[in-house]
């Protein structure tokens, strides 16, 4: 235990000084919070006990919760009117084209079998939340792109991205588990792949609309509730509930098989719609509590960063990446092109689905520890994309943000 307290501490400092450091530089905070935990990392993997990584995969969802709770808390009505058919268009269209070009290189160029090729296509495919959203919150207060609400639609695609990212790597990994089952003589563990893989596509949009419908149903209530309940209970007492439910919601929502993310997002929306003095204070609470969040997120995701398993991919895992993000480019450039945003607009989106690491570094070991052939590649591939696309994305939104979008300030009648 003793231990325990010593790497808390030593994330916490540590993260906060490399954060610190960063900016000092005129670099994102974030960028050193996650050196940090790659430099920190074998101390951590070494002395950290055992307990520390039964909570650690804890800690990254509740600080995870936290910033889909900002975004939902961010998104007004309005702007989602406005952007609705183009965030809906980059929820989908990135992700699929650069899941599917990856799996082709695999599949051809790597040599992988089809469904693995899939899994690690999909698990690289998958754009980082944990990075757009504090980026795209940034942007928004500071009124840059507020014209055609472009951080507000970056902001909502780039969350769904991730479910579908997640949903179709699920699907390809069990297809995999099953084929590797078939060849090891385990017959009939997949009966019918064509059905399973058709069920699995119809779940889609079930689990989508499920969670939005149920993130609904707990806003409604929550607010209903905070609004009677106003002068009775803290802010701080209304953060803690709104957590609590929240972290309960994503329980619920997996084990029912639903998008529990984006419906945590419609949560923070609902919020804003029918409670919004309530929405503003809730928000202010959340801010300071990512303050703790994002070290704790970010240092514990170079933690789990080996890099020994990024340089054994080396230059062909590169292309391999750049490729998926050329593809993911021309995604973006897609579902932008009938939007009303400028060339300097647009640009800025491909840029800001650059950054990957979330998914990779919560579910990069998932193949390796299945035993799928090809599973300690992958393993690499995942680190890989982290170290070169982070850092990529991050100082790519931060340093051309500003300078691609053009700023507007609220004006009176919207504060």
């Amino acid at each position: 235990m003793e231990h325990l307290n010593i790497i808390i501490v030593v994330i916490l400092i540590g993260g906060w000084f490399g954060g610190k450091l960063m900016t000092r530089v005129r670099l994102p905070s974030v960028l050193g919070m996650m050196l940090f935990g790659i430099i920190a990392g074998p101390l951590i993997r070494t002395n950290a006990p055992q307990i520390f990584w039964d909570i650690a995969p804890h800690l990254r969802s509740t600080a995870l919760i936290i910033i889909l709770l900002r975004a939902g808390l961010g998104i007004r009505k309005e702007a989602l009117k406005q952007s609705g058919v183009t965030a809906a268009l980059l929820s989908v269209i990135p992700c699929m084209v650069e899941g599917f070009t990856l799996t082709a290189v695999f599949y051809f160029l790597w040599g992988f079998d089809l469904f693995t090729a899939g899994a690690a296509g999909f698990l690289l495919s998958a754009v980082s939340p944990a990075v757009v959203v504090p980026s795209m919150l940034s942007l928004m207060e500071s009124g840059y792109g507020r014209k055609n609400e472009v951080p507000t639609t970056v902001l909502a695609g780039a969350s769904v991205d991730d479910v579908f990212a997640i949903t179709l790597f699920t699907v390809f990994l069990n297809l995999a588990v099953g084929a590797a089952d078939t060849r090891s003589g385990l017959a009939g563990v997949v009966v019918n792949q064509h059905t399973y893989v058709l069920t699995e596509l119809i779940k889609i949009p079930l689990g989508l609309l499920g969670a939005v419908g149920f993130g609904v149903i707990v806003g409604l209530l929550l607010a209903a509730y905070f609004k009677r309940h106003f002068t009775n209970i803290r802010a701080t007492e209304k953060f803690m509930l709104l957590l609590a439910i929240s972290i309960m919601f994503v329980e619920v929502g997996n084990y029912l098989h639903l998008a529990a993310l984006l419906g945590i997002m419609t949560i923070g929306f609902i919020l804003v719609e029918k409670a919004d003095y309530i929405a503003h204070e809730l928000a202010q609470k959340l801010s300071k509590a990512w303050v703790i969040a994002e070290i704790l997120l970010f240092v514990l995701i170079g933690a789990v960063v080996n890099t020994a398993h990024a340089v054994s991919v080396g230059l062909p895992g590169l292309a391999a990446i750049s490729a998926g993000l050329a593809a993911r480019s021309i995604g973006v450039l897609l579902s932008v092109s009938m939007s009303r945003f400028t060339w300097k607009e647009r640009i800025f989106c491909v840029l800001a689905y650059f950054p990957k690491a979330t998914v990779q570094a919560a579910l990069g070991s998932i193949p390796l520890a299945l035993g799928l052939p090809h599973g300690e590649i992958i393993l690499s591939l995942a680190v890989l994309s982290i170290l070169f696309t982070a850092p990529l994305g991050l100082i790519s939104i931060r340093v051309f943000g500003p300078r691609l979008l053009g700023i507007e300030m609220p004006s009176s009648d919207d504060a």
